[in-house]
């Protein structure tokens, strides 16, 4: 747990109450600060409550006897409609803060690299400090992935906190400069919340917020709000900026060229790392996610060695092209965290002869953006509420069918892919949708695909053909 004694004897307001809620209003506790906590979900009060975390409704409260208000991100506080305890808040002059803000000010020995994107934040994330932990640094991860922030391990000096952080956190963690920023990649998402495409790359880049000379941006330039804000940084000049992409033309930086990542940090395009060999790292965006880790590295005056051989030993990230089994000739994917068409993009483009298990709550724009990659899908077994959205899209261009479960659609798909004469072939779950129509989140949901492909495996039949 974080210690956070600058807040003893404050009075500080926590609204929601999931698991980085909990952990925020322990660690105030702890801290001796007198907290408020709410949540307008009554399951949620009382797993806090069984926590030992006491709940009073905030609907009314005195704002101006209030040092802060700890907002979950999940709530909006701005656009397109401020929760009431929010807009309260921020009438009564209280400032609304994230978990990852407390962090930042409690730990300012330590260094902090922050990594934000539409996608490939939480592999970037966890591959970030994989790098930095095999090159011996004391490394804790979290933030917006796995561990809240005020649950991980207190470091000092010499440690780094390597942090996923969203749109939504970034707007509420108005101190925190950070001393290497990541921005991987920008398309249309969560339009809902940020208004305009203009809001959303605007809480996007403030990843960059306060960054002096002793700082670093390392920027995605494979699409154009990216590139925009490469230059826009570029121009200002007030931090080391450094271009990544999955592809040639980074020249300054990092990139992918082919099945090598090439490190043209001191403009002389060395070939780095041979990515053919990262087995936890197939497509182009994984060649993004490589070049981010390896500019991070090398900012860090890691050696190109060490950077290099740490992203090749890469375990890979659960629910993120989790190779879960490979049965006949065809291997099972758990693709589960891409939740919209730009992340199910990243594996269809990694993988042919695909059995692609699709749908759920659907996001702006479905898998039309995706009609440039049917070509590498057999057949398509959609369900939730996307099915007959996504059925519409495909017809006429790729076999599909609806299913009523996924567990139904798993089924379908492995007869399908077993008894198809050509391999190898790839099961693919890569829903391009949200979860919350079947499962609590996407990692429910992966967690259901993966335990019934294991099921599978372990059938009599599957031996025989393995």
């Amino acid at each position: 747990m974080i210690e956070l004694p600058f807040l003893s004897g404050k009075r500080i307001a926590v609204m929601g109450l999931a698991r980085s809620g909990i952990a925020t209003a322990r660690a105030l506790a702890a801290a001796g600060a007198e907290v408020v906590s709410w949540d307008d979900g009554a399951e949620s009060r009382a797993r806090a409550q069984a926590a030992g975390i006491g709940v009073r409704d905030l609907a009314d409260a005195d704002w101006t006897r209030f040092e802060m208000l700890v907002l979950s991100p999940g709530i909006a506080h701005a656009h397109p409609k401020p929760h009431p305890v929010a807009a309260a808040a921020r009438a009564g002059g209280c400032p609304i803060v994230s978990d990852i803000e407390l962090l930042w000010r409690a730990r300012r020995a330590a260094r902090f690299i922050a990594i934000t994107g539409t996608n490939g934040k939480s592999t970037t994330t966890t591959l970030i400090g994989h790098v930095l932990s095999k090159a011996g640094l004391a490394v804790a991860i979290g933030g917006n992935l796995g561990t809240p922030a005020l649950e991980l391990a207190p470091l000092g000096a010499g440690g780094v906190y390597v942090i996923e952080i969203s749109s939504y956190q970034l707007e509420i963690t108005p101190s925190a400069v950070f001393d290497i920023a990541v921005l991987l990649n920008i398309t249309p998402d969560h339009l809902d919340r940020h208004g305009t495409m203009a809001g959303y790359v605007g809480a996007k880049r403030l990843v960059f917020r306060g960054q002096g000379e002793n700082a670093t941006a390392i920027v995605g330039i494979d699409d154009a709000h990216c590139r925009r804000a490469r230059a826009d940084l570029a121009a200002r000049g007030s931090q080391r900026v450094i271009p990544i992409s999955a592809f040639d033309g980074a020249a300054g930086g990092v990139f992918a060229n082919g099945q090598w990542l090439i490190d043209d940090l001191d403009r002389l395009a060395r070939p780095a790392a041979d990515l053919s060999r990262a087995r936890a790292l197939p497509g182009a965006h994984n060649s993004q996610n490589a070049a981010a880790a390896y500019a991070v590295a090398r900012a860090l005056e890691i050696d190109r060695g060490t950077a290099a051989q740490a992203l090749l030993d890469f375990p890979g990230l659960v629910h993120r092209q989790e190779s879960v089994a490979v049965m006949g000739g065809v291997r099972y994917v758990n693709d589960s965290k891409a939740t919209n068409a730009a992340a199910t993009a990243r594996a269809l483009e990694a993988y042919e002869n695909i059995y692609w298990i699709a749908g759920g709550v659907p996001k702006e724009g479905g898998i039309e953006p995706l009609a440039a990659l049917f070509g590498r899908v057999a057949r398509a077994f959609l369900i939730g509420q996307a099915a007959d959205g996504f059925a519409r899209t495909l017809d006429g261009r790729v076999p599909f069918g609806r299913y009523t479960s996924l567990e139904a659609a798993l089924e379908a798909a492995h007869k399908a892919a077993q008894a198809a004469a050509r391999k190898p072939a790839v099961v693919l779950l890569s829903p391009a949708c949200a979860s919350f129509d079947q499962f609590k989140d996407f990692e429910a949901r992966g967690d259901a695909f993966r335990a019934a492909v294991n099921r599978l495996a372990s059938a009599p039949q599957a031996e025989a053909r393995a």
